[in-house]
């Protein structure tokens, strides 16, 4: 199976700013590498869970060269068609029952409601894939990404095994994730 979303798609935000999202192709590697360096320090460890100060040449490949099956990167593009101010990662288990999202987003493009509206997309397309449960992994001081997924109807879940992270859940099978109000 290939992404269901494979052409872009403009997305418009609450606050009524407009973007692109596409999915990611192996050519965009550079243009990631730069998104990266436009995220803050402490967003880069919230999305990474660990203290790096740079995304390295592995995890910009990791994220470009996928299968599009089971894992999908989505680019948030800005109007100029060429700058990437988040990227939604999505991952599904091997059942695709379930799924693992991760988002990041450029500093100077955040309150704009880009998390909200980009997670709500990746809620749709993981939904379509047949995925029933979407998750992502918190650091449980990152009070902002739970809020948010908290208002989208996630639900707070202990991570096992470590005291510091939080599992926010959504039944993607009972309710559509983001029908609630609010930005990001």
């Amino acid at each position: 199976m290939t992404t269901l979303q494979s052409r872009p798609v403009t997305l418009t935000t609450r606050s009524d700013f407009s973007f692109v999202v596409r999915p990611v192709d192996a050519s965009d590697e550079a243009a990631l590498a730069e998104f990266f360096t436009h995220v803050a320090q402490e967003d880069l460890r919230f999305r990474f869970l660990t203290g790096i100060s740079k995304v390295n040449h592995a995890q910009i490949s990791a994220m470009t060269d996928i299968d599009h099956d089971r894992t999908e990167n989505f680019l948030a593009i800005a109007e100029d068609g060429k700058t990437i101010i988040a990227s939604a990662m999505l991952a599904t288990a091997v059942d695709r029952k379930r799924a693992e999202v991760a988002l990041a987003i450029r500093s100077d493009f955040k309150k704009r409601g880009v998390s909200w509206t980009l997670l709500e997309h990746v809620a749709r397309e993981a939904r379509a894939r047949g995925v029933a449960t979407l998750e992502s992994i918190e650091a449980r001081n990152h009070h902002e990404a739970i809020e948010l997924e908290r208002e989208m109807g996630f639900t707070a879940h202990p991570c096992e095994g470590d005291a510091t992270l939080v599992v926010l859940r959504a039944n993607l099978a009972d309710h559509a994730a983001g029908e609630k109000t609010g930005n990001a």
